[in-house]
């Protein structure tokens, strides 16, 4: 494998520390492996920007805040001031997970005001807007409900999962996702993906970013594929 297909899968990963319990020597390392492998991301919990930030001063690896993470159980104003709070600190890219319970509810007016504002929120600072679905707690029906909205509302990317819940990114998942979106919305997957054949097939499948914590394992394994 080359070095320009190596740093293009590269750039498709947003390396991830989300663990509660994360260092200020977590961030460190995460940030430094960020700049190593030239990830295009490293996604941390909404606390750590201005640390991340700092970090990363000078490159062109984007600073991304989970928002109401893992659980999504938080109002849309919330939501909306915790983002505003990101990019005050340094966030360049938002994963905000979805209000599930209103998914639940069959609530869609909901999801979609809750979706629109925070997209107009993140755009209107120039930064794309992930949104995290947790489909390991949704049926088929109501990922395919979800993505109609975001097909209608446009965020940057609709995302499979936390990695906190009771599964993780799927490949039946990502093809639904991305049927359902087409070429309006671009698709992530993230949750459980540590090797080098996860990643291709999820690539494959459709998703176009990957959130990973595995993504040296997962490149060092890449540079050794003809």
């Amino acid at each position: 494998m080359t070095p320009q297909q190596l740093d293009h899968y590269a750039r498709m990963i947003d390396h991830t520390n989300l663990h509660a319990d994360a260092s200020a020597a977590d961030m460190k390392k995460l940030c430094a492996e960020a700049k190593q492998y030239h990830f295009k991301m490293v996604a941390i919990n909404q606390s750590q920007t201005q640390r991340c930030a700092e970090y990363l001063a000078g490159t062109d690896i984007d600073v991304g805040a989970a928002i109401s993470f893992p659980l999504g159980q938080t109002t849309i104003a919330a939501k909306v001031f915790e983002t505003e709070d990101a990019i005050k600190n340094g966030a360049t890219e938002i994963d905000y997970v979805v209000n599930l319970t209103e998914v639940k509810n069959g609530n869609y007016a909901y999801i979609k005001s809750e979706m629109t504002q925070m997209v107009t929120c993140c755009h209107q600072h120039q930064l794309p807007c992930k949104v995290i679905f947790e489909n390991c707690y949704l049926t088929k029906d109501e990922i395919r409900q979800l993505a109609l909205i975001a097909k209608e509302v446009q965020p940057d990317f609709i995302k499979t999962s936390t990695g906190f819940g009771t599964g993780g990114a799927t490949i039946a998942d990502v093809r639904l996702m991305k049927q359902t979106v087409g070429a309006a919305v671009k698709v992530k997957a993230a949750g459980g993906i540590r090797s080098a054949t996860d990643f291709l097939a999820m690539i494959d499948a459709g998703a176009e970013r990957i959130g990973t914590s595995a993504g040296v394992q997962i490149i060092e394994s890449l540079k050794k594929q003809v």
